[in-house]
């Protein structure tokens, strides 16, 4: 590794074998080095891999207006999240959670308080990125002394998603919350019905939902006949079938794409399902809003 830049004693920038640039942390691992030097790799206990020249350079804008200790605060709480999570994050995210813990604490001593319009969204759909959002606002508070509203959580959350949204930016991501949110509501609307939020019926009705979203929001097309499984489960499940028709002409009105047959066959055993089970109340056929 061939030093580029150095930033202080303990963070450089540096290019490796493949040509890559990286930015690589270790106690005292600048001192007495000059730019075109090699690292002593032995001093090395963090290497941040960024994607693209965009994205370092934006790292170095971090480092000359954001006091340190902000990006050790983010440092523990990226270790934490990967920690919970159990795989790989994107050291994208250590990036945007600088930013972000910077101007909401920013935010926070001024004042000013931001409110996430969709955070009780986040909190249903993303439950498990939101109680790591949570925990991340704990250790901010013990590290620097600076209490957080809770919409914080979700928009931590938020971050974490984007990470693991293979590529995806944060405008996806919302437009994939709220078109979830949408077609909840829907559901909720023709059954007059409230979900049981922790059954293992809604939690598979709203994973299905994301990965719907996700193609709807990225405009992601493929055409496939009917199947005699399709007919077949139309014709048994005829009011989950209607409700998955009348989620098909929003879709169709508000964001200009159509739902193939097999989307519609699975989107009508997941509402059977969570109609059935995964509903506060008894499903009555009779009572669904015509």
């Amino acid at each position: 590794m061939i030093i580029q830049r150095i930033l202080n004693n303990n963070v450089v920038i540096v290019k490796n074998k493949k040509g890559q640039e990286e930015i690589v942390c270790g106690k005292g691992i600048a001192f007495k080095k000059k730019v075109g030097e090699f690292v002593d790799v032995s001093a090395i206990n963090k290497v941040f891999t960024l994607r693209g020249r965009k994205e370092l350079e934006y790292f170095q804008e971090l480092w000359e207006e954001i006091p340190v200790e902000y990006f050790k605060v983010a440092d523990d709480v990226v270790g934490m999240i990967k920690l919970e999570l159990g795989k790989k994050i994107s050291d994208t995210l250590y990036i945007s959670l600088i930013d972000h813990i910077y101007m909401a604490v920013q935010r926070s001593e001024k004042g000013i308080q931001v409110r996430n319009a969709m955070m009780w969204d986040i909190q249903r759909f993303y439950p498990e990125e939101f109680h790591l959002g949570e925990k991340a606002l704990g250790m901010i508070q013990k590290k620097l002394n600076v209490s957080l509203l809770q919409d914080e959580a979700a928009f931590i959350a938020l971050h974490i998603v984007n990470t693991s949204a293979d590529g995806s930016d944060m405008t996806k991501v919302l437009e994939i919350t709220k078109l979830i949110g949408e077609i909840e509501t829907i559901v909720k609307r023709y059954y007059r019905m409230e979900f049981e939020n922790e059954s293992v019926y809604y939690y598979r009705f709203v994973t299905h939902l994301k990965f719907l979203a996700q193609r709807l929001v990225t405009k992601t097309t493929y055409d496939e006949e009917e199947s005699e499984l399709f007919t077949m489960v139309r014709d048994k499940y005829d009011q989950s079938y209607q409700c998955v028709e009348r989620i098909a002409k929003f879709i169709q009105e508000e964001y200009h794409c159509g739902l193939s047959g097999e989307e519609k066959l699975y989107l009508t055993i997941h509402i059977e399902r969570v109609t059935e089970k995964g509903m506060k109340g008894k499903k009555n056929e009779n009572e669904a809003e015509i």
